[in-house]
């Protein structure tokens, strides 16, 4: 994709990552210990001297100390290695707790003391977890499954530079970054964190990290989310969220019972907290429940409003931003709905969402987690819609006839996805590991049930040096050669896949149609909701790729590179596990699993045990079959699209337990090949006109 959106928004993104040395990883590490003697090194265009000798620590291994101690503070990606760190490679990171107050470099652009310190402290955690603290032996333990769940991590920075930018955006970009932290405040509370870090000692930092990084005191890397032993806090298993009563939650079984509740629909509203009285369980809006937290919001959206005012070309960012501050008051999201997807690419040169919207984040997958997306539109989205838009009803009729009756094709006239570059992530949206990368809203009402849903695919994540190196080591490690030639194009197919994906979740039987009388939720259960919904979209990512050729949209290559770009895609997510470490369904991995098994069993994809991957050295790969795709798709979308039509809850746990929980996928070698190198988490580097 072109660059030149740079200059013309005075706005910079530059993607860098760390990559992190594992044992059950052959290759070798690019960033060595440099190690020439520097007891004197020059740590500033030889102006200045220490005695730290600042090569103790490669690039690697300075990122994974920095993350122990929880510090905001980064080595960024450099072309050519260098074992000793520098100011001008580090960068200070956003949504830390020291952010606005660790200060590593002084006016004149040297290290600053505190710095030195913090980096003779990074050597000692690196050589020693426990800093030296005499601690008993399952404390020991504890706090080294703790430093092996940070180090799971290939650190991500999205560093964002508006220092050239005009004076009302620098103004608007850090209203909206105060209203970020207010989110994160917030979603902080909905999965019970904030109570729990007052509980986890200062000095135990890498406990605090961890608890930051994953919103919760549990692992959540594919290799620790099982360790019973790897905790933020000692003695405690879990924490529990506060939409639902402490209480109810001991119970394994508190979601099926409120499902069952004579009151279920009002327990379960997605805008809602859930409270005890007596016996009674009772309802509370979120804008009673969290009112100090909404009411705070609300105010700093109505100042990053007020920034806009007179702006002729951000009218529709500036109506959004008032009727969100207004829905935080309120509680009723309909009005702000419907001034969010009034606006697009053409209208507007920011993307923000601001509202609760996925369920995905707690227990029962029911209420709503607070989030903040804040972005710059991408243009290079507008030839995508232009292509798509006028075959977005034929999408709509095909897809319908193949759910078949009861379902009945409607008239759509959605947005197709606009392509945003991110600058921040908030609450819900900050993953500890991975992104969003595309997303269709909102979930409920008449903007979504009317079609009128706005969709976005996010275009600037993983396309930094090192995440397309990673991307071509996995995929040599699963495929043969002759099939890793489709491959080769890191962004096209993908981001292809993504528009078609976000674009199905307006298309068919989708979130609140209903089959007598009853919703998705009600009909399957909230997270296996989620996995048919998810199914259905990411089958349609790749069974609209024949109509687009047959229509002249696409050429046929590009179909099938999309194909190879979506069973990789799969690969990653079936090494993630097909359930949380909380044993909920985690709905990628097992529509993942779904998917590659139906595929297996038609032949459109094979796995022979015998056969050479592309990198050379593993044996068993598997094997594309470009001619039998369409046709596998096509028996895959008819069944998930059936189920969704006629809420067939049998026939959908039916396809869970043969291809989730069966023998047919090699899980085993896709997670070990996947995971031999760690994966992505996201954090964010945004410089203002007087910060370093």
């Amino acid at each position: 994709m072109t660059q030149h959106r740079l200059a013309r928004w005075s706005f910079t993104l530059v993607m860098v990552s760390m990559i992190a040395a594992f044992p059950a990883c052959k290759k070798k590490d690019t960033q060595m210990v440099d190690s020439s003697p520097s007891s004197n090194a020059q740590v500033s265009g030889g102006t200045t001297e220490t005695s730290v000798d600042l090569s103790q620590l490669d690039r690697t291994a300075f990122n994974r100390a920095a993350l122990r101690l929880n510090l905001p503070i980064f080595w960024k990606y450099e072309a050519t290695p260098n074992g000793t760190v520098r100011p001008e490679v580090l960068t200070t990171l956003s949504f830390y707790p020291d952010s606005d107050t660790f200060v590593w470099k002084n006016p004149d652009g040297t290290f600053s003391e505190a710095f030195l310190e913090a980096y003779q402290k990074m050597v000692t955690i690196m050589a020693d977890p426990m800093l030296g603290a005499v601690l008993d032996d399952a404390e020991k333990r504890r706090r080294l499954a703790v430093a092996e769940e940070l180090d799971q991590a290939a650190v991500v920075v999205l560093e964002s530079d508006f220092r050239h930018a005009s004076p009302e955006e620098q103004a608007f970009v850090r209203a909206m970054l105060k209203a970020g932290s207010l989110i994160d405040a917030l979603y902080e509370k909905q999965v019970g964190l904030t109570d729990a870090l007052h509980d986890i000692p200062q000095d135990d930092v890498m406990s605090r990290s961890m608890a930051r990084r994953n919103w919760g005191i549990v692992p959540e890397s594919p290799k620790m989310k099982h360790d019973q032993i790897c905790r933020a806090m000692a003695g405690k298993d879990k924490l529990p969220v506060s939409v639902y009563p402490e209480e109810l939650q001991a119970d394994p079984d508190f979601c099926a019972r409120l499902e069952a509740h004579p009151l279920a629909e009002s327990l379960l509203s997605p805008f809602s907290a859930v409270i005890q009285e007596g016996d009674d369980l009772k309802s509370i809006p979120y804008h009673e429940f969290y009112q100090q937290d909404m009411t705070a919001i609300s105010n700093a959206l109505k100042e990053a409003a007020q920034i806009l005012d007179g702006n002729v070309g951000e009218e529709k960012l500036r109506s959004y931003l008032l009727a969100a501050a207004e829905s935080f008051l309120t509680n009723q999201w309909e009005p702000a709905d419907e001034a969010w997807a009034s606006m697009n690419a053409r209208n507007s040169s920011w993307y923000v969402r601001v509202a609760p919207d996925e369920t995905y984040w707690e227990p029962c997958s029911r209420k709503a987690g607070f989030h903040q997306t804040f972005a710059r539109i991408n243009p290079d989205a507008i030839a995508w819609q232009e292509k798509l838009g006028p075959v977005q009803q034929e999408m709509e009729d095909r897809l319908a006839a193949v759910a078949g009756s009861p379902y009945v094709a409607r008239h759509v006239s959605f947005q197709l996805p606009d392509f945003v570059d991110i600058i921040a992530n908030s609450g819900d949206d900050r993953n500890p590991f991975g992104a969003t990368i595309g997303q269709s809203l909102p979930n409920w009402g008449p903007v979504a049930n009317e079609g009128r849903g706005r969709t976005v695919a996010m275009s600037n994540l993983y396309t930094d040096p090192d995440s397309v190196r990673d991307r071509g080591v996995r995929a040599a490690s699963v495929f043969t050669a002759k099939d890793i030639v489709w491959l080769d194009d890191v962004q096209v197919p993908g981001l292809l896949g993504t528009i078609i994906h976000e674009a199905c979740h307006n298309l068919g039987p989708s979130h609140e149609y209903e089959v007598d009388g009853k919703i998705d939720d009600v009909i399957f259960g909230g997270g296996l909701a989620t996995l048919a919904e998810e199914l259905k979209a990411q089958t349609g990512a790749m069974w609209y790729l024949d109509f687009l050729v047959e229509k002249g949209i696409i050429s046929r290559e590009l179909a099938n590179e999309s194909y190879a770009d979506a069973i990789l895609w799969s690969f990653g997510h079936i090494s993630r596990g097909m359930t949380t470490a909380q044993g909920q369904i985690q709905p990628y991995s097992q529509l993942a699993a779904i998917q590659l098994g139906m595929l297996l069993e038609d032949g459109a994809v094979t796995f022979d045990p015998e056969a050479l991957a592309a990198n050379g050295e593993d044996r068993g790969a598997f094997i594309l079959h470009m001619e039998k795709m369409p046709a596998s798709v096509e028996r895959i979308m008819k069944e998930i699209a059936r189920i969704k039509a006629t809420g067939d809850k049998a026939a959908l746990v039916e396809l869970q337990q043969k291809h989730v929980y069966g023998s047919a996928v090699p899980f085993d070698l896709i997670r070990e090949r996947m995971l031999r190198l760690p994966r992505a988490s996201f954090v964010y580097s945004i410089h203002l006109d007087d910060e370093a």
